[in-house]
Formats: structure tokens, sequence, C-alpha cells
């Protein structure tokens, strides 16, 4: 018979989509309020370019930036931090249009998992309407995609970001695990 454990901590991080500049940076702004510091924050990269799919609900041409957060956390945090996202999204809404679209997820040794709140065959329900996505996973030293992943999550400059991020977390946990071990 199995036994139950904690989850190891993993590496949060944040997609944010946004049109306008301010608005994203007031985003990340709370979002380092309530998370902590980040370690990695990835250049902007035109979404637009790669899809058109939130332009109009958007009002204009839509930019990538990604977070990765400095403090590691239980991956069962998934479902409350998407909720605290949503609501920072709707806060930000102006004039019946979304300004920032707001996508935490955790990355680990061998995934990066994202919360949606849109139910599909390959989503598992985690709490309170939020789902958790696994979007892409890492084998044979790179990230590797699954046929739902999401176009710009195929892109060689977020699989470089990951990476990085996925390597601090690695120093992290062999920090944290070593660290146990003389406990």
């Amino acid at each position: 018979m199995g036994t139950t454990a904690g989850f190891e901590p993993e590496k949060l991080i944040c997609a944010v989509l946004y049109t306008d500049e301010a608005t994203a940076n007031d985003a990340i702004t709370k979002l380092k309020a309530a998370y902590g510091e980040t370690d990695l924050e990835s250049e902007r990269y035109c979404f637009s370019e790669i899809s058109p799919y939130y332009d109009s609900e958007m009002g204009g041409t839509v930019f990538r930036r990604l977070l990765s957060f400095r403090d590691c956390r239980n991956p069962a945090e998934l479902a409350a931090i998407k909720t605290f996202t949503n609501q920072l999204e709707q806060a930000a809404a102006a004039d019946g249009q979304r300004r920032v679209n707001l996508d935490p997820g955790f990355v680990s040794c061998g995934r990066l998992s994202l919360a949606t709140t849109k139910n599909a065959g390959h989503r598992i329900p985690l709490s309170d309407g939020i789902y958790a996505e696994l979007t892409l996973f890492y084998a044979r030293h790179a990230w590797n995609p699954f046929p739902w992943t999401y176009m710009d999550f195929k892109l060689p400059q977020v699989h470089a970001f990951l990476t990085q991020a996925r390597k601090i977390y690695m120093e992290q946990r062999k920090n944290w695990l070593s660290s146990d071990c003389r406990s």
C-alpha cells in the first residue's frame, strides 16, 4: 500500500499577455506583492504574430512576457493562484475588454503545468472551476509538447526561458534536498 506525502515545492511561473505595457507592469507589481520577487523575466514577444486569438478581445496587438518567481511553492496552490490572477484580470479590465491575461503555472523537474478555467479532456479539475493542464514535459534535455500545447509554448525562446527557470529550480531543489539529508 502506498503512503501519502506532501508535494515537493515547484517553481511558480506566470505568462502575461497584454496590449499595454503599463497595465502589464501594474499586474506584475501585484503578482510580486503576492508571490515575491522574480528571479527571471523574459523579453516580450509579439503573441499576435503567432495567433490573433486575443487581438479583438484585448483591443490591439498582444504581447507576452514570462515570469519566474524566486520562491518555490506547493503546487497544490495552483487553483488559488489562478483565482487570484483572475481577480487581477477583472480589476484591470476596461470598457468590457480584458487588458491583461495572466496564466500561472509550475515548472518541476519534468513538466510545465498551467492553470485554466476552460475544461477539456486533457485537463484535470482542481477546485472552484480551475483546471490544471500538463502543457510541456521535460525529457532528454528538452521541453516536449503535446498535441494541445499552445503554439507559443512551442517556441524556442519560450523553451529557453523555461530551461533557465528549470535550471534555477533544480539548483534550489538540490540545496533543500541536501539540507533535508543533514537534518
